[in-house]
């Protein structure tokens, strides 16, 4: 009975062309999904309070784009969020990650393509959440389940890339990973963009923590990476 189905989870879809709103809509919904909508930025931002999972983003919008909806989603969730774009090039890839983007799917799209991305992205975020634990590092606390850090009892703010950093980092104490490996295990191994988006990370992280703590947290290990030390 379609009143019995199981909900896979509640998606944000965004975008200014009403027919691949609705067409992405009617699609998800079949295959057991909620499915909130909206055509531009400013509804796209009302949206969040509903506490999408996952977020399908379209980046040619006019007034605000993905871009800049992207970032300013980021300060309030960590959810997926896959980009969806009529031309993909290194550049707008490495813009799009470097925002806080996820993924990136280019129209035109195949929708069994889309959907197993939405699925994949969701199967990770539901693995994550069953880990639960809380790392104390120092000054830091680290709770992997509400992707929360806080500092002497301040919340720190970080986007999901980052913090998907430190968690990588943290829970492999003392092992070194490099640039390649940490873009690979974060963007996929399929992802064609620039592994050096990750320096610029890391020294977002290093400013955020310096701002509060005067205790190092990440080293690096000159031609080799970045390992976690407390």
């Amino acid at each position: 009975m379609k009143g019995l189905m199981k909900i896979k989870g509640k998606i944000l879809i965004v975008d200014d062309e009403l027919d691949v709103v609705m067409l992405l809509k009617d699609y998800f919904e079949i295959n057991g999904y909620q499915v909130l909508t909206a055509h531009n930025g400013k509804a796209a931002l009302a949206e969040i309070s509903h506490q999408p999972e996952l977020i399908i983003l379209d980046i040619n919008m006019p007034d605000m784009d993905g871009y800049e909806v992207c970032m300013k989603i980021r300060e309030r969730i960590a959810c997926p969020i896959i980009f969806l774009s009529a031309r993909v090039e290194d550049r707008d890839k490495i813009k799009g990650f470097s925002v806080g983007g996820d993924d990136y799917v280019m129209k035109p799209f195949s929708m069994e393509e889309l959907g197993a991305r939405v699925q994949a992205h969701l199967r990770r975020e539901k693995r994550r959440s069953k880990e639960f634990q809380v790392l104390f590092a120092g000054d830091l606390a680290i709770d992997y389940v509400s992707k929360e850090i806080t500092c002497s009892d301040e919340v720190l703010s970080f986007t999901k890339k980052e913090f998907e950093i430190i968690e990588l980092l943290s829970t492999h104490k003392g092992q070194v990973f490099d640039k390649e490996r940490i873009y690979e295990k974060l963007w996929g191994w399929d992802c064609e963009g620039d592994s050096a988006v990750i320096g610029e990370h890391i020294r977002r992280i290093r400013n955020k923590l310096l701002a509060v703590s005067a205790e190092p947290y990440i080293e690096t290990v000159w031609g080799m990476g970045y390992k976690w030390i407390k």
